[in-house]
């Protein structure tokens, strides 16, 4: 009902084009900082990072490690960039650079990977509530997806905004809490949690060996670097935020302020999944033995707060949980209904469209993007692995997106020509690396051999060294009268 209220009270604010999609260029930067940091943290980030804390190590905290570089690149370079451009769409200058395919190319990858998003995140996110609450799964997404939607409908980018600062608050604060609650109740005391970390090497952050086949330190920190760059540089929830801030310097403000807060908030999501194993180590019979497997290990910390923590705590962090996933799911739909506008209607079916035509348009297209989300969340239900689908296709459409970016960024003799033929490159890679592995008819020497998280990045070096080699050798058109 809070979330409900805020997207009324940003009603008025709304109703014009550039108020659902970009506030019009009047939030302050502490505002935006903290809507950044609401996009990085989703119900997968509440729940997988202590599950993977508490079933192995900290070793996926690399990939917060590697965003401080990231944006540094953003704010220099990505930011300027598109406040400079004028451009609400973070692909129209794609079409600029390598024509109409590149931009409709883009934002359709865009589209397919915000719909998938939802759908994950918004299934992932019912999964422990079930345990939590009880509730059928099919009730819990549905009651997330309506009202999630409905105040994105609402308050468009300003109330997502709002509502994504006041859940990232709530979402910190039951994160704090819970962590100090779990120190309290060991036997011997906090020390207790070091003394059994240290014994079982739960503070790890991965082998730093050379292999390219296991999630290393260096192979993590690379894929980080990659997917932050593709974040910054050409995720629409991003370079809504850079338009949404009221000036250059808010903007940067912003981006510093969000990218830095998510590597202690992360830091603690991670110390509660290795406190969590401190205090099941002590506590060994409580609990059950179906959640005692790996693949088990992401309903660990929802037992913990239903079967542990007090009333209201558990109050609290369940209100986390759903924040975490309503802020996630609000600025998919958002950035949604602001591409579809932009980037198909606009451009494809009506150029002169009138202010009251691109709202109904905007506001159709949040209803439609949540719908699917929602209906793709339903059909995870019988998924063996719905995070190891979402990974599939993320580093599938977000490959070809990032290398195309880079490539029109840095080269600026890259034309039609060498995009077509890099982002062709930069998909078979991508198919190559993500589907031979799990296809049994390939025979196992042309399968990949390198781990998963190296699937974007060696797509998105494929696609740029190619266009870069191509522009190159390609012949310089010759000037008129030359």
């Amino acid at each position: 009902m809070a979330t409900l209220g805020i997207g009324a009270a940003c009603w008025r604010k709304s109703r014009s084009v550039d108020g659902f999609t970009a506030a019009e260029s009047s939030l302050p930067g502490w505002l935006t900082g903290l809507s950044i940091l609401g996009t990085y943290i989703s119900s997968i980030s509440f729940i997988a990072l202590p599950g993977k804390a508490f079933a192995a190590n900290w070793n996926s905290f690399v990939f917060s490690l590697s965003i401080p570089f990231a944006a540094w690149i953003g704010v220099k370079y990505f930011l300027p960039f598109y406040r400079n451009s004028g451009c609400i769409s973070a692909y129209t200058h794609l079409e600029e650079r390598f024509g109409g395919w590149a931009r409709t190319y883009a934002s359709a990858c865009y589209l397919l990977t915000q719909m998938a998003r939802v759908g994950t995140v918004t299934y992932l996110m019912a999964l422990p509530m079930n345990v939590l609450l009880g509730w059928d799964i099919r009730l819990i997404i549905l009651i997330t997806g309506i009202s999630t939607t409905l105040y994105t409908f609402i308050g468009g980018i300003v109330g997502v905004i709002w509502t994504e600062a006041a859940q990232t608050v709530v979402l910190v604060l039951g994160a704090l809490v819970c962590a100090v609650l779990m120190l309290a109740g060991l036997p011997e005391g906090p020390g207790q949690l070091f003394q059994i970390a240290s014994a079982h090497d739960k503070f790890s952050l991965g082998s730093f060996g050379a292999s390219l086949a296991e999630p290393t330190f260096w192979v993590v920190l690379v894929y980080g670097v990659v997917i932050n760059l593709q974040n910054f540089g050409v995720d629409q929830n991003y370079v809504q935020r850079y338009h949404a801030a009221k000036s250059d310097r808010e903007a940067r403000k912003s981006l510093w302020m969000g990218a830095l807060l998510y590597v202690p908030v992360s830091a603690v999501f991670f110390f509660i999944g290795t406190a969590l194993f401190a205090y099941y180590f002590t506590h060994a019979g409580d609990l059950p033995l179906e959640y005692q497997a790996a693949d088990k290990s992401d309903y660990v910390f929802p037992w913990f707060i239903v079967s542990v923590l007090p009333q209201g705590i558990t109050g609290l962090l369940i209100a986390s949980i759903f924040a975490a996933a309503m802020s996630t799911i609000s600025s998919s739909l958002n950035s949604s209904a602001t591409i579809f506008l932009n980037d198909y209607y606009q451009r494809y079916i009506n150029k002169a469209a009138t202010e009251r035509q691109r709202m109904r348009v905007l506001y159709i297209s949040t209803i439609v993007v949540g719908i699917i989300g929602t209906t793709l969340a339903f059909g995870m239900i019988n998924v063996k692995s719905a995070l190891d689908a979402w990974w599939t296709l993320a580093g599938i459409f977000g490959g070809g997106m990032l290398g195309l970016f880079l490539l029109g960024f840095i080269s600026r003799r890259a034309g039609k020509p060498s995009g077509v033929i890099s982002v062709a490159v930069g998909i078979l890679v991508i198919l190559w690396m993500s589907v031979s592995p799990k296809l049994g008819w390939v025979p196992e020497g042309m399968r990949s051999p390198f781990h998963s998280f190296l699937t974007i990045v060696f797509g998105t070096a494929a696609l740029l060294l190619t266009g870069l080699l191509v522009t190159a050798f390609a012949r310089p058109r010759k000037r008129d009268g030359a």
